[in-house]
């Protein structure tokens, strides 16, 4: 005999309580009263045999048992809405991808086509930011942030890529001083952010840890991609993400002169609400990105190997 199921407008009102940690915002939410939603909890707890909430005088909280029916709860609405919609046939709708520029810009930009059409259904919306999401609050699906660690409770982090970097710079202002062949000859030319703690990094693995880049013209962007952009101009030698600028190489616009890049422990992750990790829009575009970035991993292993002298 199968288990029976709680009560739909309950478990509504739970779920939004515990996303918000509040009756009252849950009640803004759903359209109803604080009291509406009290009640509607304590029908549940009384099902359940349980306390779900501890009520305090500051708030409410998550009991032990009432966090476990939390995750499994906010899943399975999840879960419901997606069923629904494609019985509709309005499919998943509107996948919100929060991005970081860069990769943003250098990496989305030049392959959601490809996206979306293996999903005609779906429809997709970027939000270039580097400010953290808040997937309770926010109309956010997934974001991609980059950092040495971004896991927080209740988000599923998949790492994406390593942030690994190195000097980058147009052929034509290194041909303005007879080329680069040694690390020492990036120090004759402008240095674009030279304050960015990657450079020392490279320098002393390089075998200069005595760079003395902080006494040098300040160029600031605050942003990889306008950094990148800046170099290919050619205002300075730039410290990049080689991952990101492929095509920029392949084209004659940038130029890797050494092999040597190194890694701080920086990655790129991609990160959603651990209990819409079975959604089918985040399922189908987590599958999609992991091929993307394998892919990418190849083809930077391709463009090493047919560099000149390897």
């Amino acid at each position: 005999m199968r288990s029976p199921l709680p009560p739909l407008a309950a478990t509504r009102a739970f779920e939004a309580a515990a996303r918000h940690g509040s009756f009252t915002k849950a009640a803004e939410e759903l359209g109803m009263t604080q009291a509406a939603v009290s009640y509607q909890i304590k029908v549940l707890e009384d099902r359940v045999g349980a306390p779900l909430f501890l009520r305090q005088a500051r708030g409410v909280e998550l009991t032990h048992a009432g966090g476990r029916f939390a995750r499994r709860a906010s899943e399975s609405l999840d879960l419901l809405r997606d069923a629904y919609a494609e019985a509709r046939g309005r499919g998943d709708e509107t996948l919100v991808i929060s991005a970081i520029p860069t990769f943003a810009t250098n990496f989305l930009a030049q392959r959601l086509g490809c996206f979306q059409i293996d999903h005609p259904s779906l429809a997709v919306r970027v939000e270039v930011t580097q400010a953290l999401s808040d997937f309770s609050t926010e109309d956010v699906d997934v974001a991609i942030r980059s950092g040495l660690e971004v896991a927080q409770p209740g988000l599923k982090c998949d790492m994406l890529m390593p942030a690994v970097f190195t000097p980058m710079l147009s052929p034509k202002l290194a041909e303005s001083i007879g080329g680069v062949h040694t690390p020492e000859d990036l120090l004759k030319l402008p240095i674009i952010e030279p304050s960015d703690p990657w450079w020392p990094v490279w320098f002393a693995a390089a075998g200069i840890p005595d760079a003395q880049l902080t006494e040098r013209p300040s160029l600031q962007f605050g942003s990889q991609i306008l950094e990148a952009n800046a170099a290919i101009a050619g205002h300075g030698v730039g410290i990049l993400t080689r991952s990101f600028y492929l095509d920029a190489i392949s084209q004659g616009q940038l130029f890797q002169p050494f092999d040597l890049t190194c890694d701080d422990g920086q990655r790129y992750w991609l990160v959603y609400p651990e209990n819409r990790r079975s959604t089918q829009k985040i399922r189908s575009f987590r599958d999609w990105i992991l091929g993307e970035v394998a892919d990418l991993d190849c083809l930077n292993d391709q463009a090493v190997s047919d560099r000149p002298g390897q």
